[in-house]
């Protein structure tokens, strides 16, 4: 469980504006830290099963608020996932490149056709 002042320290680090204390920013934020802390106990005390329980609850309730995000603003959550270091950042920073290369591909392909197809025309 966080204790007061760094949930405060993670709210100031993370919120939109102001006075935001609980936007899907915020909330991930806070579950991060807290599934952060739940596995390192984890890690000592392996057979605390109502723990692993409320760590599986929290990653849970993590997904649904980064699919609503990412819904929502792309944006905001391409960025908040690279500032909490997600593996779910990095799984979509490989897609956009492979979609790129694919994009790529596809242009030099398209382009290397109308050639064949100029070529074959003027040899007539």
């Amino acid at each position: 469980m966080l204790d007061k002042k760094n949930k405060e320290k993670i709210i100031k680090k993370f919120r939109v504006h102001d006075t935001d204390t609980g936007s899907s920013q915020v909330q991930i934020a806070i579950l991060t830290e807290e599934i952060k802390e739940l596995t390192e106990h984890l890690k000592k005390h392996k057979h605390d099963f109502s723990s692993r329980r409320g760590l599986l609850k929290k990653v849970g309730e993590r997904r649904k608020l980064l699919k609503y995000l990412q819904k929502e603003n792309a944006e905001q959550f391409k960025e908040l996932s690279e500032r909490l270091k997600l593996k779910i950042s990095q799984k979509l920073m490989e897609e956009e490149e492979e979609e790129k290369k694919k994009e790529k591909k596809y242009i030099n392909t398209e382009e290397g056709e109308e050639i064949k197809e100029e070529t074959i025309e003027e040899a007539k």
